[in-house]
C-alpha cells in the first residue's frame, strides 16, 4: 500500500524526466519564439489548472440528469454551467459542448442531417477551406459529394454569385461557410439565402473567428445558421477542444449524434475549461483583447505591404492574413523553415490558384491571436514584420538569422509568458 501511495504522489520529475525535459525545452520555445500561427494562442492559467485537474478520473457517458454512471452529480454542473455559458455567450437556442475538436463538431453537424452520397457544398480547400469540408482523405470526401466554392482570381475574396449558381446547380444537402485560411468577413445572411433558397441546411464552421464573434468585432453566424460550429482554442483562447451550437428544432438529434454516435465519454477537463473559457469571452478585457487582435493583424499586414509582400485580397478583416510569397522568389516550405530558424513560428499555407504542391506551398499563414495575448500592439508587429523581411530578404545568411532570434527572444522577455511555471 506504501508503494501504491508513493507512485500516486510522485511528481513527473521523479516518474520520466525524459518527459519533463522535454516540456521544459518547449516552455522555453514557446516563451522565447514569437507565435504567429493563426490556430495557435495562450490560454489563461485559470484553463491549465482545470485541464490538470482531478477531473480527469472520471467518466460521463451521457448528458446531463442521464449519465450512464454513478457519481456524476458534480462534473454534471459543471457540464450544464459551460452549456448555459455557451448558449448565452453566442446567442444559442442549444449547444453541445462534448466535441472533442473541430473535425469532430463538424461531423457530428454533418451527420445529424446528412447521408452518405449526399452533396456537400463548401469552400475550396486550396482557396481557404478545411480538411473536414471535403479533402478527398477526409471522411467527408469519402462520403459525401463534394462541390467546392471558391474565391474570385481578382479580388480574391468569396464568390457568393458561384456560391449562388453551384447551390443552384448541385442543389446540396448542405452548405458549409468557414475556413482555415480566408482573411475577409463572411456575409452569413447571404450564405443562408442561398440555402433557403435551394432548400439546404447552412452549418457555418467558424472555429478560426469564434473569439472575435464572441467578442463583436465579427459579424455573428448565429442568427443565420441552422448548425455552428467552432472549436476553443484558436481566437477563443481556451483549452484544446469543440463545441456545437444548433436551432433547437436539431438539438435531441444533435445530441444523439455525439454521443453515442460518435463518441464515448466526454472530457471533463476540457470541458471545465471551455466553462471557464466561456465565462473570460463575455467579459469586457476580452473585448478589449479581440479587438486588438484585429488591430494587430491589420498593423502586421500593412507593415508587410511597405517592406514589398503580397498579402492575399490586399489586407485583412480578421486575426489571419496570407502573405504571397512569389514576388519574394522563395516557397512557403523554405519560408516557415528560415522563419522558425530565427525564432518567428509560422506555417505554409497554400494561396489561391497556387502552382505549388501542398507541402511546398507559394505563401505563408500569419495569425495575431497569440502575440496578442502577450500584451504586443501594433509598434510590436512592425518590429516582427521587419524582422520577417531581414530573414526572407537574406536566406543565405544563419549569422543573420542568429541575430534576429537574438531580438525575438528580447521581445519575448519583454512580454513574459506563464513566468511561475
Amino acid at each position: 500500500m506504501a508503494y501504491l501511495n508513493e507512485e500516486m504522489e510522485a511528481s513527473l520529475s521523479r516518474v520520466d524526466g525524459e518527459i519533463e525535459a522535454l516540456i521544459a525545452k518547449e516552455t522555453r520555445r514557446q516563451r522565447t519564439h514569437v507565435e504567429l500561427i493563426a490556430s495557435e494562442n495562450f490560454v489563461p492559467r485559470a484553463i491549465m489548472e482545470g485541464l490538470g485537474s482531478i477531473l480527469t478520473n472520471k467518466y460521463a457517458e451521457g448528458y446531463p440528469h442521464k449519465k450512464y454512471y454513478g457519481g456524476c452529480e458534480y462534473v454534471e454542473q459543471i457540464e450544464e454551467i459551460a452549456i448555459a455559458r455557451a448558449k448565452a455567450l453566442f446567442g444559442a437556442e442549444h449547444a453541445n459542448v462534448q466535441p472533442h475538436s473541430g473535425s469532430t463538431a463538424n461531423q457530428a453537424a454533418y451527420f445529424t442531417v446528412m447521408n452518405p452520397g449526399d452533396t456537400m457544398l463548401a469552400m475550396r480547400l486550396d482557396h481557404g477551406g478545411h480538411l473536414s469540408h471535403g479533402h478527398p482523405l477526409n471522411f467527408t470526401g469519402r462520403m459525401y459529394n463534394i462541390v467546392a466554392y471558391g474565391v474570385n482570381r481578382e479580388t480574391e475574396m468569396i464568390d457568393l454569385d458561384e456560391v449562388e449558381r453551384l447551390a443552384k446547380e448541385c442543389r446540396p444537402k448542405v452548405i458549409v461557410a468557414g475556413a482555415s485560411a480566408y482573411p475577409r468577413k463572411w456575409d452569413f445572411a447571404r450564405f443562408r439565402a442561398i440555402a433557403d433558397e435551394v432548400g439546404a441546411v447552412l452549418i457555418t464552421d467558424m472555429a478560426h473567428i469564434a473569439g472575435l464573434v464572441a467578442a463583436g468585432v465579427h459579424d455573428t453566424p448565429v442568427p443565420h445558421s441552422h448548425f455552428v460550429t467552432s472549436t476553443t482554442h484558436k481566437t477563443l483562447r481556451g483549452p484544446r477542444g469543440a463545441f456545437a451550437l444548433c436551432t433547437e428544432e436539431y438539438a435531441k438529434d444533435l445530441d444523439r449524434t455525439v454521443f453515442p454516435g460518435i463518441q464515448g465519454g466526454p472530457l471533463l477537463p476540457a470541458i471545465a475549461s471551455k466553462a471557464v473559457c466561456f465565462k473570460l469571452a463575455g467579459e469586457p478585457a476580452f473585448k478589449e483583447y479581440a479587438a486588438q487582435v484585429v488591430k494587430n493583424a491589420s498593423a502586421l499586414a500593412n507593415a508587410l505591404t511597405e517592406r514589398g509582400f503580397r498579402i492575399v485580397s490586399g489586407g485583412t478583416d480578421n486575426h489571419l492574413m496570407l502573405v504571397d510569397l512569389r514576388p519574394k522568389g522563395i516557397t512557403g516550405k523554405k519560408a516557415e523553415n528560415l522563419l522558425g530558424e530565427a525564432g518567428i513560428t509560422t506555417n505554409k499555407n497554400a494561396i489561391p490558384f497556387d502552382p505549388e504542391k501542398p507541402m511546398v506551398t507559394s505563401g505563408l499563414r500569419f495569425g495575431t491571436a497569440a502575440v496578442t495575448s502577450r500584451g504586443m500592439k501594433e509598434p510590436e508587429m512592425v518590429l516582427i514584420a521587419d524582422a520577417i523581411d531581414r530573414v526572407l530578404s537574406a536566406p543565405d545568411d544563419p549569422s543573420s538569422r542568429e541575430a534576429i532570434k537574438a531580438k525575438m527572444a528580447d521581445l519575448g522577455d519583454s512580454f513574459p509568458l506563464y513566468e511561475s511555471l
